[in-house]
């Protein structure tokens, strides 16, 4: 997922360096994208749970990322013990992170966790990209304000598609009798990630220049299918 959203950037002539993002959840997605969104030079800023959000405006990073690991383990589902073992963040009851001002805002916990007003909320603090890589993580309303606002907007069936990608190279390495390097896998990860963001730039791009990401993401996955059954004698 982090991989795609790099690509949305590089799009509009930046990257992750020196951005700020909000995550929701804390489990393996959330702890994930945390320690790649860093590693690219991104300041995490929130985590979430169940029982509210946490704020670490000093950034999410180094043990604080390791912590997300302690917190699944524990099988409490709940993100307050962040607050209680780094003083300096700040812990929000009952609220969902969306309302912190971000450049970029990530969904990776569950479907339709980021609705219409608080889409319309980060518009107006100034987001530049919404990417779900939870699966379906924003609303149709949501999807809508970001679409009118002309904000970048990566739906999960793309932006999502690395769990599907790497289980396919787990595939192709057990076919095949191979047995690749993580650092290998990682590379062709990234790959299939660039050229998913690929066709969905070259199917989505708008007569004003805006990247229509879930329109390019459909219409690429239709021809992809249809392509095939041609080829195959199917229709």
């Amino acid at each position: 997922g982090i991989y795609f959203v790099e690509q949305m950037l590089k799009t509009m002539g930046t990257d992750f360096k020196g951005k700020t993002v909000s995550l929701s959840g804390f489990g393996n997605v959330a702890w994930g994208a945390a320690l790649k969104a860093t590693e690219l030079g991104a300041k995490v800023l929130t985590v979430s749970g169940p029982d509210g959000y946490i704020l670490d405006e000093a950034g999410i990073s180094g043990e604080k990322i390791d912590f997300l690991l302690d917190l699944r383990a524990s099988n409490q589902d709940i993100v307050k013990p962040y607050a209680d073992k780094f003083p300096g963040s700040k812990f929000f009851a009952g609220k969902r992170p969306w309302e912190v001002k971000v450049d970029v805002a990530l969904p990776c916990a569950t479907q339709n966790e980021l609705n219409g007003e608080e889409a319309k909320v980060l518009i107006a603090n100034g987001v530049k990209v919404v990417a779900e890589i939870s699966n379906m993580g924003c609303t149709p309303e949501a999807v809508e304000a970001l679409h009118a606002a002309k904000i970048a907007f990566g739906p999960g069936k793309a932006v999502n598609a690395g769990g599907v990608a790497t289980s396919g190279l787990e595939m192709t390495q057990n076919s095949m009798k191979l047995s690749w390097s993580a650092k290998e896998v990682d590379e062709r990860l990234h790959g299939i990630m660039n050229n998913i963001h690929e066709a969905c730039v070259k199917y989505g791009k708008e007569a004003d220049g805006y990247i229509n990401y879930a329109k390019g993401a459909n219409v690429a996955g239709f021809l992809k299918v249809a392509d095939a059954m041609m080829d195959q004698g199917v229709v």
